[in-house]
């Protein structure tokens, strides 16, 4: 009997395959009839483009930040101060966290990128954010245990469906093999858009915001914590989050973000 259906499931199984190439092929053939209809288009100039969402014009026109920098915050320098050469602001207003580390600079090209993958579902942005992000903080994602993306509070992520910073930690998950923990940090009580707010209001904005759980330490202590995020723009956010990290009992924490404002008009010591 086993004989006798053998060629009958062999036929069904032929038929089956062919059906699956046959839905394979088609979805190719719509994917790239959809792609040549409707081609991608550049974030920030909306000329069409291959691949990452930024064109090459708007590619160059990206200032990512390379040595020399604060060896703390950052922050580039316009020459070059000598070794371990601290900005005037790594002295006069020290963070909680240990070092910083950025892609790009805050311009109007990281500024669309920003705002298209926060605001306008352009996930798609992330892996080449999230890469730059890789690159930069190298150094630091070679000492991580953890990464943990700054949260957003439960009614916020529910309206925009998800974190801009966890998407970007992601990205770098994938890149590094430093594993990702979404749900060790908690942003406890809503707080206001830090947009338009002076250093001040940013900072107490933030104050008391955001927690390690008690059945979440153990995901913290003793580790080293790269926290990330998209933006780092007074460092208010960022901080109040280490605050919160080192209470847990982390081991140290450092900040990696894809931009950071930068004011030109500040020197090294």
């Amino acid at each position: 009997m086993d004989a006798e259906a053998s060629p009958s499931r062999s036929i069904a199984t032929h038929w089956r395959s062919a059906l699956g190439a046959w839905r394979g092929a088609w979805s190719h053939a719509a994917r790239l009839a959809l792609d040549v209809a409707l081609p991608t288009l550049c974030v920030a100039c909306r000329e069409p483009v291959d691949g990452e969402g930024v064109c090459a014009e708007c590619w160059a026109k990206l200032s990512f930040i390379a040595q020399p920098y604060c060896p703390r915050l950052g922050i580039p320098f316009v020459y070059d101060p000598g070794p371990d050469m601290l900005s005037m602001e790594a002295i006069s207003n020290p963070p909680a966290y240990a070092r910083a580390r950025a892609a790009v600079r805050y311009d109007d090209v990281a500024r669309t990128l920003v705002h298209a993958l926060k605001y306008q579902d352009r996930t798609d942005l992330a892996p080449a954010m999230g890469r730059w992000m890789a690159r930069a903080g190298h150094e630091l994602l070679g000492e991580a245990d953890v990464l943990v993306p700054v949260p957003l509070h439960w009614r916020r992520a529910w309206r925009r469906r998800y974190n801009q910073s966890g998407a970007l930690a992601r990205v770098i998950e994938r890149q590094t093999g430093a594993k990702v923990a979404p749900e060790a940090l908690r942003r406890i009580r809503p707080t206001e858009q830090q947009i338009g707010l002076s250093r001040t209001q940013r900072a107490s904005n933030v104050q008391g915001a955001f927690k390690v759980a008690a059945d979440r330490q153990f995901l913290i202590a003793g580790r080293r914590v790269v926290l990330i995020d998209d933006v780092l723009t007074s460092g208010a956010t960022v901080d109040a989050c280490a605050r919160a990290l080192l209470r847990a009992k982390a081991a140290s924490v450092d900040v990696l973000v894809f931009a950071r404002v930068v004011d030109s008009h500040k020197t090294p010591i």
